[in-house]
C-alpha cells in the first residue's frame, strides 16, 4: 500500500523513469540467473580430436559434434585404421555431413615414428567406414600439418585447449618433439588407448599404442594431465541389439549414418561370439564430456618399446611405488639387497570402471538429437 501511494504521488517523467529502472533490474537479474545456470552446468570445453577414421572413430566424432558440451576446434588426421588418405577423406566427409566445414580438418604424419604402418580395414571395412560410401565432402582440407595446428591453436588458447587422440599417437608427438611448451599449455589429454589387463592387438597390446609405441612413450612421459582411457573398460560400453533398435527408430543425416555403422559393428561382434560392439573411441569423448561416468586412479604408465611379446603393453604402477635395489658385496659373492620402496610419481589417470549404461543412453540420445 505505501508503495502503490508513493507510485501515485510521483510525476509522470518520475514514473516513467522508476519502470525503466525496474525493467532494467529486471533485466539483469535474468541474465546473472542465465549465468549462473550456465556456469553451473559447466563451461563448454574446447577439443581437437586426432584420429584414424574407423568406424569407433567415427562414433566418437559424431559424438562430439552433436554434444553441446564440446567445442570442437580442430579434427587432425593420423594413420591407423586407415592410410593418412582414406582418413583425411573419411574425416571431411563427415564433417560435411554434419554441415561443419567451419571446423578445420588437416592431415597429418604419414606412418608411425620407427615403424611400418598396420591398417585394420578387417575391423572397419574396406574404407574404414563400415563400407558406408558417405556423399562427397563440400569441407576443404585444411594446409596446414595437423601437429602444426595442434600447436598453433594450444599457444592461442593457452590452459583451454583438451586434446582427444582416439588413434595412434604419432601427431601428438610430433607436436611435442617440435614444441614442448605445449605440455604446459594443454588443459588436458584423454587417451583411447592401452590397457591394464591385456591387449587386442596380442595378449598384452591394444592397436593404438601398439602402432607407434615410441610415440606413446613421448606422449605418456610429457608431464602434463592426462587420462587413459583403455581397452579394459572399452571392454564394459557394449553397444547392442538394443542401443541399436533405439538408434533405428529416429532418422536424420548423422543418425542414418551412425546407424549403419553401428549395424556393422554390432554384426562382426555377433560373428565373433560377443554380444555388442566396444565403444573404444565415443568413451573417450564421453570422457571429454562428462568425467563422472568412470572411475580413474592415478597411475605412472610406461609404455613397453622393447619386448618381443609386450611391446605396445602400456604398464601401469597400481601403488606407485617400486623395490629400491642396491647391489651389495658379500664373501659368498654380490648380490642385490632390497633396502626400502621408492614413490613413483603417477602421470595419468587410468580409467578401470564405467557407468556404461549411463554412457550408451548418452551416446544413443546425442546422436538422435536429442
Amino acid at each position: 500500500m505505501r508503495i502503490s501511494s508513493a507510485f501515485a504521488s510521483q510525476s509522470a517523467a518520475e514514473r516513467v523513469s522508476l519502470r525503466i529502472r525496474l525493467f532494467v533490474g529486471l533485466l539483469l537479474c535474468a541474465v546473472f540467473g542465465l549465468s549462473f545456470a550456465a556456469s553451473s552446468r559447466g563451461a563448454v570445453r574446447q577439443v581437437i580430436i586426432d584420429t584414424d577414421p574407423g568406424t569407433d572413430d567415427a562414433m566418437a566424432i559424431m559424438l562430439a559434434l552433436t554434444s553441446p558440451e564440446l567445442d570442437v576446434r580442430a579434427i587432425t588426421v593420423v594413420p591407423g585404421n586407415v592410410t593418412a588418405a582414406q582418413g583425411l577423406e573419411n574425416a571431411l566427409r563427415m564433417v560435411s555431413l554434419a554441415d561443419r566445414c567451419d571446423i578445420p580438418v588437416a592431415g597429418g604424419a604419414q606412418h608411425p615414428l620407427f615403424q611400418k604402418l598396420v591398417t585394420a580395414e578387417f575391423w572397419h571395412g574396406k574404407n574404414g567406414l563400415a563400407n558406408i560410401e558417405l556423399p562427397h565432402s563440400k569441407c576443404k582440407a585444411d594446409p596446414r600439418f595437423g601437429p602444426d595446428l595442434i600447436i598453433e591453436l594450444v599457444r592461442a588458447h593457452p590452459h583451454e585447449i583438451t586434446l582427444v587422440p582416439v588413434g595412434p599417437l604419432t601427431n601428438i608427438a610430433l607436436a611435442l618433439q617440435k614444441d614442448p611448451s605445449i605440455a604446459s599449455l594443454v588443459k588436458e589429454v584423454i587417451i583411447m588407448g592401452g590397457s591394464i589387463k591385456g591387449g587386442n592387438v596380442n595378449a598384452a597390446a591394444e592397436a593404438n599404442i601398439y602402432n607407434d609405441p615410441e610415440a606413446a612413450q613421448i606422449v605418456f612421459q610429457a608431464g602434463w594431465p592426462l587420462t587413459m582411457v583403455g581397452l579394459d573398460v572399452g571392454d564394459k560400453t557394449l553397444f547392442g541389439r538394443k542401443q541399436l533398435e533405439q538408434l533405428g527408430q529416429t532418422h536424420g543425416a548423422i543418425n542414418d549414418f551412425i546407424y549403419g555403422v553401428a549395424k556393422f559393428l554390432v554384426e562382426l561382434s555377433e560373428k565373433y561370439g560377443d554380444t555388442g560392439s566396444p565403444m573404444y573411441d565415443p568413451l573417450a569423448v564421453g570422457v571429454a564430456i562428462d568425467a563422472t561416468l568412470v572411475t580413474a586412479p592415478l597411475m605412472h604408465v610406461d609404455v613397453e618399446t622393447r619386448g618381443e611379446f609386450t611391446r605396445g603393453e602400456t604398464v601401469a604402477n597400481r601403488r606407485n611405488e617400486i623395490e629400491r635395489n642396491v647391489l651389495r658385496h658379500f664373501p659368498e659373492g654380490d648380490r642385490y639387497v632390497i633396502e626400502g620402496l621408492d614413490h613413483v610419481t603417477p602421470n595419468a589417470k587410468v580409467c578401470i570402471d564405467v557407468q556404461a549404461d549411463k554412457f550408451l543412453q548418452l551416446f544413443v540420445s546425442r546422436i538422435q538429437g536429442k
